[in-house]
């Protein structure tokens, strides 16, 4: 058993090293100067997330088919391999690939900014921001080429750029005394962004259940396709994955270019809209859940099945279909529009610290989905336990419920916070772009 959780851990571990570095590495190919490359790069974390997409409808089906029918052990060697062998290629086209400087931690900077305002906080903040310090950001290659524009929120920490006579030690900056108006608006951004990553901590919770208690409803439905094969339990977030995989081209080729053509904008929508839209089909996702569960309580009270919980109850696996999509639908908005707006609303040197803010919200979201249910738990457990042993008894419906319930409040408070959120400026980049 201790292997099985040291097993776990290092797969933990490398994913969390992994996911938001190669992702934002892959948006980094592209050029931002070249009008073309920058057309490509909105739908980069489309199809992004439709490989990943892909790689999990394998994984949902064939590994999990062989580990039940064949083999646990050729099921987890046969991602191994396939691992080893993606390592292979990716080192293979090292030289080909655009490589940027390490501009240094994102966490340093907001110290360096933070700490450099508080030691200058006596002081008063001039009514032209044109005053403030704006030389070179040495610790940044692309600090000539991409400067960001003053923005009013936050004007305390203009004060780590104010100008005096302790700012320069022999004609050099005092580090951690003097911070530069960019470096000031990036650490901005990463604060303004933080109350949008607290909405997505509820997204994070109704986004676990697809992989739980979703799988847990439909353990107890036929499952039956015909006389001799059953899907698997495990197989079940297969419709989700499928749904993704059949929207995002649809939405990338066709739902962009025409909302591009009637917004004028060059994503179709924005970025916070199209997670609002995913915020919205999770809701949907979640009253449907809870209406297919009374549903199925309904049917196994109905062949007094309710004390029976290993025995198949006479209703469909595809009527958990709906739940699936919605959830892949929500996914494709909410997911990859996370993914795009963690991305580019932070700067150029923090850009994987913003993918893995995504990735942390998802994880934490799990987390919160634990605490949740152990509270609900601990509140139900002595009379009508929403989660018992039995889920034939208990209440999944109820839960499924109050996380619609939640997630409304949620959504309101997102659009609020979403609704003045303002964007990421540039104030100067290449005076020629690359056509």
């Amino acid at each position: 058993m201790a292997f099985f959780f040291v097993s776990l851990y290092l797969i933990s571990i490398g994913t969390g090293g992994l996911k938001p570095c190669l992702e934002a590495f892959g948006a980094d190919q592209f050029d931002e100067r070249n009008k073309v490359e920058r057309q490509r790069k909105v739908s980069f974390f489309n199809w992004w997330y439709f490989g990943l997409c892909m790689g999990a409808l394998i994984a949902f089906t064939i590994l999990v088919y062989i580990q039940d029918n064949v083999s646990w052990g050729l099921g987890f060697g046969i991602p191994a391999i396939a691992m080893a062998v993606a390592l292979v290629i990716f080192m293979a086209g090292t030289k080909f690939y655009r490589h940027k400087v390490p501009a240094g931690s994102p966490l340093t900077l907001i110290a360096k900014v933070v700490i450099s305002a508080i030691r200058k906080r006596h002081m008063e903040l001039p009514d032209n921001p044109a005053v403030l310090y704006d030389g070179l950001d040495k610790d940044s290659p692309l600090m000539v080429k991409r400067k960001l524009s003053h923005t009013n929120c936050l004007r305390f920490l203009d004060k780590a750029a104010i100008l005096d006579h302790s700012s320069f030690d022999a004609n050099h900056p005092r580090s951690w005394y003097l911070c530069t108006l960019t470096q000031v608006e990036e650490v901005k951004l990463l604060f303004c962004i933080f109350p949008i990553w607290l909405t997505m901590l509820t997204y994070g919770i109704v986004f676990a259940q697809t992989s739980t208690l979703f799988t847990k409803q439909g353990s107890t439905m036929n499952r039956r396709i015909n006389a001799h094969f059953e899907i698997p339990a495990a197989s079940l977030q297969s419709f989700t994955t499928i749904s993704i995989l059949m929207l995002i081209p649809i939405y990338d080729r066709a739902f962009v270019p025409l909302f591009r053509r009637l917004t004028g904008h060059q994503r179709g929508i924005t970025m916070l809209q199209r997670i609002g839209i995913g915020l919205l089909m999770s809701i949907l996702s979640m009253i449907v859940a809870a209406v297919v569960e009374k549903q199925r309580i309904d049917v196994a009270r109905e062949h007094d099945l309710l004390d029976s919980p290993k025995s198949v109850i006479p209703i469909s696996i595809f009527r958990l279909l709906p739940q699936y999509i919605l959830s892949g639908v929500s996914d494709v908005f909410a997911i990859v529009g996370q993914q795009e707006f963690f991305y580019d609303q932070v700067s150029d040197r923090a850009r994987s610290f913003g993918v893995a803010l995504y990735l942390c919200a998802m994880g934490v979201g799990s987390f919160l989905s634990s605490l949740l249910i152990t509270i609900i738990e601990s509140i139900t457990g002595k009379g009508s336990s929403w989660f018992n042993s039995n889920i034939n008894r208990g209440h999944l419906d109820y839960f499924y419920w109050l996380l619609a319930v939640i997630s409304t409040a949620n959504f309101i408070l997102y659009s609020v916070i979403s609704h003045s959120y303002e964007y990421k400026e540039l104030r100067s980049m290449d005076s020629l772009l690359i056509e």
